[in-house]
């Protein structure tokens, strides 16, 4: 007696589309539920009122004129990472060395402050620091690029790999240009001076008196480059084949290696150059946390953002903003460092996981029928 297999009760189908508008509520229920959660955890560690939290979360985040500029200067940052990496990405080369490449950036950078810092003309000065930078970040971007195109090497442990060189040779420098000796810290560079600083007071009648204006200006001007390049360049098209198929991208007459290469370059290059907005527009100093994990959050910001520069500015901000806020909360009610990260991984893990939803659905088996969910 022939017996037909039975349907499974429930099943996962991948989406082929999905209206904006579902994945805006989709991303909605995932932060609403990750706010509860966080609410929730606050409430069992303290017992304090979870509108009490959030009213600290906002406070820490825009609160104040100051906090506010430090969300947008840190906003600008975490912006301008996930950008250099999205070519990358968009090619499928898992460019995991952003922080590296931001570090060796912010070395060249400190390196033209100390040493030309007062010594050469200002217009000089910068002209060199963004030179150098861009120059650092380029050839530590390249060298994983150039064993990928020839030996087909595992790009995502080479860029890797190559985050801890940066950081040991920002460790090295931090001890080559102590400010004292035993300290392990350059100090402020320049601080008397502020020779290679980018200013924090453009335009104060429009921005206020203490504001990342400059920054925010031109990395909004890069936010727009990038969207041109990848969506109406010759070389955006390009990336956008090799990233689905290799094959198909040389039968297409595209040679893959100079892509990547060309890629790569450009990837680092602005990585580097976001070395030199940190350590002249931000920090003035270098050392191993500078970079502050920002090449890895840059991932789930491009990723979330599906490549798009303008969706990346809202991603980013979202982020900055609950990180800085849950910083806040931390303080306010006596909790260590450590909670701050607990919450922030929270909102992480909702967002991340709402892509589940995004490109798949669960069909289920009912009456004989399907229903989908």
């Amino acid at each position: 007696m022939h017996s037909r297999e039975k349907e499974p009760f429930v099943r996962i189908k991948r989406r082929d589309n999905i209206p904006l508008m579902q994945c805006i509520f989709i991303w909605a229920a995932a932060i609403a539920l990750s706010l509860v959660v966080c609410a929730l955890f606050i409430f069992a560690v303290t017992h304090s009122n979870p509108g009490a939290v959030y009213r600290s979360l906002v406070d820490g985040a825009i609160g104040t004129g100051r906090r506010t500029w430090n969300t947008v200067r840190d906003t600008s940052i975490l912006l301008a990472t996930a950008l250099a990496i999205t070519p990358a990405f968009k090619m499928r080369f898992w460019n995991i060395g952003a922080e590296g490449q931001i570090l060796v950036g912010g070395i060249a950078t400190a390196a033209v402050m100390r040493y030309w810092g007062g010594n050469v003309p200002t217009f000089v000065l910068f002209a060199a620091m963004v030179i150098v930078s861009i120059l650092a970040g380029l050839i530590w971007g390249l060298i994983p690029a150039f064993f990928k195109a020839h030996w087909n090497t595992n790009e995502t442990l080479f860029t890797l790999m190559m985050n801890y060189i940066a950081i040991q040779l920002t460790a090295f420098f931090s001890i080559v240009w102590e400010a004292k000796k035993g300290s392990g810290t350059i100090g402020t560079i320049n601080q008397k001076t502020q020779a290679g600083w980018i200013s924090t007071s453009f335009l104060p009648d429009v921005f206020g008196k203490f504001n990342y204006s400059i920054n925010v200006i031109i990395v909004l001007a890069i936010t727009i480059f990038m969207y041109i390049y990848l969506k109406y360049t010759k070389h955006g098209y390009e990336i956008s084949v090799v990233g689905q198929s290799e094959n198909t991208a040389r039968y297409a007459g595209i040679h893959v290696k100079t892509v990547i290469l060309r890629t790569m370059a450009l990837s680092g290059a602005i990585c580097g150059f976001t070395g030199f907005l940190l350590v002249s527009g931000s920090s003035h100093t270098i050392s191993t946390s500078t970079a502050g994990g920002r090449g890895f959050t840059a991932i789930t910001v491009s990723w979330l953002s599906k490549f798009n520069p303008f969706v990346m500015i809202l991603i980013s901000f979202f982020l900055v903003f609950m990180g800085n806020g849950s910083t806040q909360i931390a303080s306010e009610f006596q909790l260590n460092e450590s909670a701050s990260e607990v919450i922030t991984g929270i909102i992480l893990f909702f967002i991340l996981g709402s892509e589940f939803f995004i490109n798949y659905k669960l069909v289920f088996r009912k009456g004989g029928k399907e229903e989908t969910a």
